[in-house]
């Protein structure tokens, strides 16, 4: 098994008594005779108020070949700004790791609705310090041109959107991304230099310090009951960005998205979900590498786009312009607070979307549990195991469930 990711997923358990809301204060009982002045008011509970937000810490540890020992601390603010009921639960996560081999992660990403959801706020800020496999651009690329790849980047993507109806919002999207220090030594296992040296496709600008800086505009169409864990709604969003000198980017091109999903119960109860998913990512002009639209889920934060999709293949283990994938995942009630769940997908990479045929086909799959740290905002800490094309098999561990 290349990749191994998990957290000491009890530990946080010594930590539910944070997880929990406080009790709320109880109605007075009804009015009874004044008490004598400098007496206490009869009647009153020295309750606290009730807590709107919870706090769940995670301890992280995993493993990769291309780090070593990795070890952090993630952790997860949840709960509800306002208190009318069509506001749905908010999050903001944030997370630390380091490695054996000095790769390192922090981040702070939040899905944020204001007050009877008049604006949503989506986005996040990333550093990484990373060291990744590479195994060239396009849908066909092959095992044996494994090669490392090192680089610092910097994400900072934030969209702003305002509500134009129930459950719609339209605004802007804003996307800036840095990569420095970018290093590739060495052969592959085969004694071929590193393929990010050599591939045709990779300006020798491409090699060096760069940035990009695309805005656009983004709608959203989202009934789903709960953002972390949906039972039952539907979500489409679309999303055009631009990016170029205007902007500060050093790559002329322009991306769209569709992502699609669908979330439904089965056999008449909540006991049993049907996800669905389906993402596209389309791109034009002069796109850089790290920017190129790809397959291959990564085992938490974001570092790339769609960073779920594909759970059993290496992040970003097929890339090109164009992307195109399904994946479908059952949900079980287990027991008290666990759930189980199992999943599969299929997607591919195309220069073109006309290069896209069933013979280039990637799958993946896999099963996982789940564990209900907070019932009131439904917060799941998600454990899987899955495999895929590409002879990858990892654990991946994060908080909530991967769409």
């Amino acid at each position: 098994m290349r990749f191994f990711s998990a957290a000491l997923l009890f530990l946080g358990l010594s930590f539910a008594a944070t997880a929990q809301p406080m009790a709320s204060i109880e109605p007075l009982p009804a009015a009874e005779p004044a008490p004598p002045t400098g007496a206490a008011p009869l009647g009153l509970k020295a309750d606290k108020p009730p807590r709107r937000f919870s706090i769940l810490p995670v301890p992280v540890l995993f493993y990769q070949a291309e780090t070593g020992l990795g070890y952090g601390l993630g952790g997860l603010l949840s709960g509800k700004f306002g208190d009318d009921t069509t506001t749905r639960a908010s999050n903001i996560r944030a997370q630390f790791w380091t490695t054996q081999k000095k790769q390192s992660l922090l981040q702070l990403v939040h899905t944020v609705f204001t007050p009877g959801e008049k604006y949503y706020l989506n986005g996040e800020i990333s550093a990484y310090d990373i060291l990744l496999f590479y195994y060239g651009t396009g849908n066909n690329t092959r095992s044996q041109d494994e090669s490392s790849q090192a680089y610092k980047l910097l994400i900072f993507n934030q969209r702003v959107q305002k509500q134009l109806a129930n459950k719609l919002f339209g605004g802007v999207m804003y996307r800036y991304t840095r990569v420095k220090d970018i290093k590739a030594e060495g052969f592959t296992e085969g004694g071929a230099p590193n393929i990010f040296l050599t591939d045709p496709r990779v300006s020798p600008a491409e090699r060096q310090d760069h940035q990009t800086s695309l805005l656009g505009p983004v709608l959203t169409y989202d009934t789903r009951d709960n953002v972390l864990s949906t039972f039952t709604g539907s979500y489409l969003d679309v999303s055009a960005m631009l990016g170029g000198l205007g902007l500060g980017s050093d790559y002329r091109f322009a991306r769209y998205q569709v992502d699609a999903r669908h979330f439904r119960p089965l056999l008449g109860s909540n006991k049993t979900i049907l996800a669905l998913q389906a993402v596209g990512q389309f791109h034009t002009g002069d796109v850089p590498f790290r920017e190129l639209a790809g397959i291959g889920a990564n085992f938490g934060g974001t570092l790339y786009n769609n960073a779920n999709i594909m759970r059993g293949i290496y992040e970003q283990r097929f890339r090109d312009r164009q992307m195109a994938a399904v994946q479908a995942e059952v949900r079980r009630k287990l027991i008290g607070r666990v759930d189980a769940a199992v999943f599969g997908a299929a997607g591919q990479t195309g220069y073109k979307v006309t290069d896209f045929d069933a013979s280039g086909m990637k799958y993946a799959g896999g099963a996982g549990l789940r564990f209900n740290f907070i019932r009131r905002d439904r917060v799941n800490l998600r454990l899987d195991y899955a495999a895929g094309s590409g002879g990858f098999s990892g654990l991946y561990f994060f908080i909530g469930e991967a769409f």
